[in-house]
C-alpha cells in the first residue's frame, strides 16, 4: 500500500529526516489564509487508498489545530485508506485534572477531538502526570516514545565524562534513564528548607564529581528558570557550566537567549523547530512508524 507524508509547516527539518529513513511518497498541499483569516486548504497529491501520515508538532496548538482538522477532512473526502498523526510534540496533557471549580480537563477534551479524526498517534515523551499511558485517554491507538536512548547517543558522542543531573527530585527518574543509556552517574539536587523563605540546594558528592561535565537533563524547557538555578548552584559548588538538555524546548520568548547568556548550552532534540535542535528524532520515530503501520 503506498504510503504518503505530509510535512506541515514549522516540521521542514525532521519531515526531511523522516522521508531520507522511510519509504514515503512527499504528500504536497498547499496551506494558506484568506484575508478574513480563514484558513484554505488544497491537496495536490492523489491520496485515494494510501496510508496517509501528517507530522505536526503541536506546539502553539491554537494556531495549527484547526488547519490540521481541515485537511483530515480533505485527506477523508478525497479517499485516503487511514490517517495517522506524527506529533512530536503533544500539547494539552498539562490541564488533566479539575483544580479549581469549573474548570474543563482540557488534556480529555483534546484526546477526545484527535480521536475522532486521525486513525493512529504517534509522540515523544508526552507530559504524563496523573495520566499515566495514553489509552487512559485516546481511544485511539497512540503510542508515545521516549527520547532517552537518543539524548544518550548524542552525550555519547558530544560530552566528555559527562554527569547526569536531576534539578528536582521529580525529575529523578527521568535524569537515571538517560544516564543509565549513556553509561554515566547520576546524582539529584536536593532541596534543604530553613524556615519559610530560606532554601539550599545541593548536590550530594559533589567533591567526586568536578571532573565531570555536569549535564542538566528534562523532558520540557520553558522559562529555563529551573535550570539555571541548578547551573548557578552547580558552580558555586566549583563545577563547569553545565549542558542544559530538554527533549522539547517550549521556550518561553527569549528564555532559551537568557540561558545561553548565563553561559549555558542549550540543547533540545528537532520535536520542535529551534536552533537548539541537535538531537534528531526521526530514526526513532521509524521505530515507532514500523510498530503502527503493520
Amino acid at each position: 500500500m503506498r504510503r504518503i507524508l505530509f510535512v506541515l509547516p514549522g516540521q521542514e527539518e525532521l519531515g526531511a529526516s523522516l522521508q531520507s529513513l522511510g519509504s514515503f511518497e512527499q504528500g504536497v498541499l498547499e496551506l494558506r489564509h484568506f484575508p478574513d483569516g480563514e484558513s484554505y486548504v488544497r491537496v495536490d497529491s492523489e491520496v485515494r487508498g494510501a496510508q496517509v501520515l501528517i507530522l505536526c508538532q503541536l506546539h502553539h496548538p491554537d494556531d495549527k489545530i484547526l488547519p490540521l482538522l481541515l485537511l483530515v477532512g480533505t485527506l477523508r473526502d478525497l479517499g485516503a485508506h487511514s490517517i495517522g498523526l506524527v506529533a512530536p510534540y503533544l500539547a494539552y496533557m498539562r490541564q488533566d485534572k479539575r483544580f479549581h471549580a469549573g474548570e474543563g480537563i482540557s488534556a480529555r477534551y483534546f484526546a477526545r477531538l484527535l480521536s475522532q479524526q486521525f486513525d493512529w498517534l504517534l509522540t515523544v515523551d508526552p507530559h504524563l502526570h496523573r495520566i499515566h499511558a495514553l489509552s487512559e485517554v485516546y481511544s485511539m491507538p497512540a503510542l508515545a516514545l521516549t527520547a532517552v536512548e537518543p539524548i544518550a547517543q548524542w552525550l555519547r558522542s558530544q560530552v566528555q565524562r559527562p554527569l547526569i543531573i536531576g534539578p528536582d527530585g521529580e525529575s529523578e527518574q527521568w535524569a537515571r534513564k538517560v544516564a543509565t543509556a549513556a553509561g554515566c552517574p547520576c546524582e539529584v539536587l536536593t532541596k534543604e528548607r530553613f524556615g519559610d523563605r530560606e532554601v539550599k540546594v545541593s548536590l550530594p558528592h559533589v567533591t567526586e564529581y568536578l571532573d565531570r561535565t555536569p549535564v542538566l537533563v528534562d523532558d520540557i524547557i520553558s522559562t529555563g528558570r529551573t535550570m539555571q538555578q541548578a547551573a548557578a548552584h552547580l558552580r558555586a559548588s566549583g563545577m563547569s557550566a553545565p549542558v542544559c538538555i530538554g527533549v522539547h524546548g517550549i521556550f518561553a520568548p527569549g528564555a532559551r537567549e537568557e540561558m545561553e547568556a548565563a553561559g549555558l548550552r542549550v540543547v533540545t532534540s528537532n520535536s520542535i523547530s529551534d536552533p537548539s535542535n541537535r538531537i534528531d528524532l526521526a530514526p526513532l520515530l521509524m521505530l515507532g512508524l514500523h510498530q503502527l503501520l503493520k
